[in-house]
């Protein structure tokens, strides 16, 4: 579905009033230090680290010193993705954040961390490529860790994103048909091997120019298997977003 940006329905805007109501009584605590009060303090979010160069031009991923592809992207003859970036670095206390955004229902952090990628977004080469984006989607959750989560953090991450950004949001063109392992603790090897044709597009990417999102770009198996489920339904050019990539130097 293309999510549209419309009034708050009375249900919506009693939910807003009742979260407001439990802030007075429990107020938010931020993920990084645990002050009281906020998501993520101002302290907080000015210690989030942006990543730097020298990085790969294709990937993004910081390097020892400026390629135009490193050692894992010139493994692939036709990498599926066109361009992928990272906005920070995976360590306290963007690590922290998104922990909490994931795994403890703290989904009112999506919104400050989205921020992160509306400013990598106006950085190049971005700015020449926006215009081109068809359509924005989120890494699909398989439906039933969904349900357990209550929520998919990529979809909420982009959501905001998409709002200020006037781009389309699509959370339909693209599922996760496989339930496969968690990826944490798996070699880049094992990683792509489990995610391996785990994503099904929908025919409506034929054609278009696409964004994907998703919170952390590790070794990029799980945004590579997105891209080229996309490409094989016929999407022109799929380019990458993450919130976070590894601290550490490839």
């Amino acid at each position: 579905m293309t999510t549209k940006w419309l009034s708050p329905s009375p249900i919506s805007r009693l939910h807003v009033l009742g979260a407001r109501g439990l802030d007075l009584l429990f107020p938010p605590v931020c993920a990084g230090c645990g002050r009281a009060g906020y998501a993520l303090c101002p302290l907080c979010a000015q210690e989030v680290e942006p990543v730097g160069e020298p990085i790969c031009a294709h990937c993004g991923r910081r390097q020892a010193r400026a390629v135009k592809r490193c050692p894992l992207c010139a493994s692939e003859d036709e990498p599926p993705l066109d361009l992928v970036r990272a906005a920070t670095l995976h360590r306290w206390p963007l690590r922290e954040a998104i922990h909490a955004l994931k795994y403890e229902g703290r989904t009112e952090l999506a919104q400050p961390l989205a921020r992160y990628l509306l400013a990598t977004l106006a950085i190049p080469p971005w700015p020449a490529i926006l215009p081109r984006i068809d359509a924005v989607i989120p890494a699909p959750l398989h439906a039933r860790r969904r349900a357990e989560r209550g929520y998919n953090q990529a979809t909420l991450l982009a959501r905001p994103l998409c709002r200020w950004m006037g781009l389309p949001l699509h959370t339909d063109w693209l599922q996760r048909t496989q339930m496969t392992r968690p990826q944490v603790g798996l070699n880049a090897h094992e990683r792509r091997a489990n995610v391996a044709d785990a994503f099904r597009a929908s025919p409506a990417v034929c054609g278009k120019t696409l964004l994907l999102i998703d919170d952390v770009y590790t070794t990029g198996a799980t945004m590579t298997a997105c891209a080229a489920a996309a490409k094989a339904a016929g999407a022109r050019l799929v380019y990458g977003l993450a919130l976070a990539q590894p601290a550490s130097r490839n």
